[in-house]
């Protein structure tokens, strides 16, 4: 699931808007970069099998980036829920790092390509949106693009992740992957497996609300800059 319920403070000071303009900047140019990957492998293979290990770098990088956002909420320069924000970057860091990095076998399933998809288009259109928002220069467009694209990203991107933590559970189980057993030095016990079992239940609560959120956001902004036209 995306962090898309960041935005701006007002009045920020002239570093942190041109902080946050940069930041922006960069990270809608690094997911652009894996979605110019991820279609040129496929123009030149005619198949997505092999294209997490092409786009798999900037990614990772990218992805790993998007920690930065819990920071800006924690210190108050994004008016962004830091609760919501933080689960929503750890749970996305959780599946990329110890579930499609660590479980080589789910790499090339469907549904990777179908949460890297969702992913990338919903990145390049917030990040644009965020950074043309702080020069204040956000075109209608890019506006409409934001909160309608997410209608059917969300979905695709939700059930992308869920089938491929899905597809990890006998990989993980059967290797107790990042798991530690009873006993041992330290008297403690952690289940991996049961871990990613317990991080499918919480999407139940979180998408919807996200999703909802989302929905009401684009009736709000939709809505309003419709009525102020016609006005």
């Amino acid at each position: 699931m995306a962090s898309e319920n960041s935005s701006t403070k007002k009045g920020l000071s002239g570093v942190a808007t041109a902080y946050l303009v940069l930041y922006n900047v960069i990270l809608c140019a690094g997911w652009a970069s894996v979605g110019v990957i991820g279609i040129k492998h496929y123009m030149s293979t005619k198949s997505f099998l092999g294209a997490y290990d092409a786009f798999e770098l900037p990614l990772k990088v990218f992805q790993t980036a998007a920690l930065l956002e819990v920071f800006h909420a924690a210190i108050g320069i994004v008016s962004s829920n830091i609760v919501l924000t933080a689960f929503q970057v750890m749970s996305r860091l959780m599946l990329l790092w110890p579930v499609t990095h660590s479980v080589p076998q789910v790499q090339d399933e469907a549904s990777v390509t179908m949460f890297v998809v969702a992913w990338t288009t919903t990145e390049v259109i917030r990040y644009a949106f965020y950074t043309f928002g702080l020069l204040n220069r956000l075109p209608y467009l890019l506006t409409w693009c934001r909160y309608t694209f997410f209608i059917i990203l969300y979905p695709i991107g939700v059930c992308g992740e869920l089938l491929t933590i899905y597809a990890a559970l006998p990989i993980v189980k059967r290797n107790g992957l990042y798991s530690i057993m009873l006993p041992n030095k330290f008297n403690i016990s952690f289940n991996f497996y049961y871990a990613l079992i317990f991080l499918m239940v919480m999407y139940l609560p979180v998408f919807p609300r996200l999703y909802s959120h989302m929905i009401r956001q684009r009736k709000k902004v939709i809505g309003g800059i419709q009525r102020s036209k016609q006005d």
